[in-house]
């Protein structure tokens, strides 16, 4: 008779490969490792399947237009892309535009005001672009108001004596900032921005980005449902099949996911091996595999005898720093400098975490619940002595379009092309579907579970 043990607790599961926290303690700084890098909360949600009519209905993209999108949090822009007094511009989400107006000179939510962007005499888009503005002026008949939203002037007024100009202001949303983010809410009766992010502020408290300015933006469209490209970037399982030149040098299934409130969190190692792999790699072979090394081109740097790859990648990152934040950039831990930290905040925004520059926002291209917009935003720091460097513009790219035509991107271009050539198929997998549900992990892909139970709750809310 053979005797087996008894399967681990559903959600209990965790990979047989070092714990992220083990990789902490080794780390060439561990008296630096932030706090925030020690907090555990990955509590088992559930291991039922998520219906795949979330990804192809229209009825349920419906369902998330009026019961999600005109009732979350979500950001609209960088405080950075309206910087003057006067700028405008528009933040488009499935049919709704919204423009968004910096109307006094400081970065709280009090100098910007987010109107929708409908001309209140026959509803024409009041403004097409992104600029400044002196006022807000119809182009169709001449109806305008001033950047307070206050009407400035309605042609022949004479002909309109049942309009009660101080009732005619522009309708606003909500506006909040964090992190040099502007937030906008359609619901009026909402919970406060502060209330729904409830303690990720905390966790960005050494990594503040409203301290940083946008150095690249590009947007690329997709024929996939929204949600169908921001879950490819919400876990580390997806690694072994989709990107096996970085299993010398990454600890895809030793990732730790967390969750809380509205926000959950991944954390990859770097510069060690992927569990996967049978074979030991040396150093210098996990540093190239963290560098994307191709095996036609020479190692960018060559480690000599006692140095590692994750010491190696922070002792880089902390030169690079150097030169804005000056001696501070020597008390940053290596994990702070190599590993991928990839927050979500619910339902669309992806901030990463310590000195990686990479913010994603994902959502609906127009009205349509099978194309979807991806967005990547590098928010360097800056040496503060000096002034703040210029938000760059958005740079689109159609969904023909290959990522490396961003050069901006540098060698992520390279990653999102094997990230992005999947999700074309799986919209049409999942429309050839027979099985109902997509089965999820329980651990590795929690960070999915947890979207969904908050989607799930706010499709429920009356």
């Amino acid at each position: 008779m053979t005797l087996t043990a008894d399967p681990p607790a559903r959600g209990a599961a965790r990979s047989p490969g070092v714990t992220y926290q083990q990789l902490l303690d080794n780390d060439s700084r561990p008296e630096n490792v932030p706090v925030v890098l020690r907090w555990q909360s990955a509590e088992f949600i559930d291991d039922a399947d998520i219906p795949v009519s979330r990804y192809t209905s229209r009825e349920f993209f419906e369902l998330e237009k009026e019961k999600l999108w005109k009732r979350v949090w979500q950001m609209a822009c960088r405080v950075d892309d309206i910087p003057n007094v006067g700028d405008t511009l528009n933040y488009d989400i499935c049919g709704q535009s919204i423009m968004l107006v910096r109307v006094g000179a400081g970065e709280s939510e009090h100098d910007i005001k987010a109107y929708y962007n409908a001309c209140l005499h026959r509803g024409r888009q009041l403004r097409e672009h992104d600029g400044n503005a002196t006022e807000l002026r119809c182009p169709f008949h001449g109806f305008c108001w001033n950047i307070d939203g206050s009407l400035k002037q309605i042609p022949c007024e004479w002909d309109f004596p049942h309009i009660d100009k101080a009732q005619w202001n522009l309708p606003e949303t909500k506006v909040g900032t964090w992190g040099g983010f502007v937030f906008i809410n359609m619901d009026l009766e909402c919970e406060s921005l502060e209330s729904f992010l409830g303690n990720l502020p905390s966790h960005f408290e050494k990594w503040p980005l409203e301290k940083r300015y946008k150095a690249a933006h590009v947007a690329r469209i997709f024929h996939t449902n929204w949600k169908v490209v921001q879950e490819a970037f919400m876990e580390a399982f997806h690694v072994v099949a989709t990107h096996p030149q970085l299993l010398a040098g990454i600890g895809d299934a030793n990732s730790q996911y967390d969750w809380e409130g509205n926000f959950s969190r991944a954390i990859t190692p770097n510069g060690t091996p992927s569990p996967h792999i049978t074979f030991t790699p040396t150093e210098q072979e996990m540093f190239d595999a963290v560098s994307d090394r191709r095996l036609d081109e020479p190692s960018y740097i060559t480690l000599s005898e006692g140095m590692t790859a994750r010491s190696v990648v922070g002792q880089g990152g902390r030169m690079n720093l150097a030169k804005t934040l000056g001696d501070a950039a020597d008390e940053i831990s290596d994990a702070e400098l190599g590993e991928s930290i990839y927050y979500t905040l619910f339902p669309n925004f992806h901030p990463w975490g310590a000195y990686n520059r990479i913010t994603y926002r994902f959502r609906p291209y127009g009205d349509n619940h099978e194309m979807a917009i991806m967005e990547c935003m590098f928010l360097e720091p800056y040496d503060p002595s000096q002034p703040k460097p210029a938000s760059v513009p958005i740079h689109w790219l159609g969904p023909d379009d290959d990522w490396t035509e961003a050069p901006e991107l540098g060698l992520l271009a390279r990653v999102f092309n094997q990230d992005t050539f999947n999700l074309p198929k799986v919209q049409i997998g999942l429309r050839s579907a027979k099985k109902p549900g997509v089965t999820l992990a329980n651990y590795q892909e929690i960070k999915l579970r947890h979207f969904h139970m908050l989607l799930n709750q706010w499709l429920a809310k009356p």
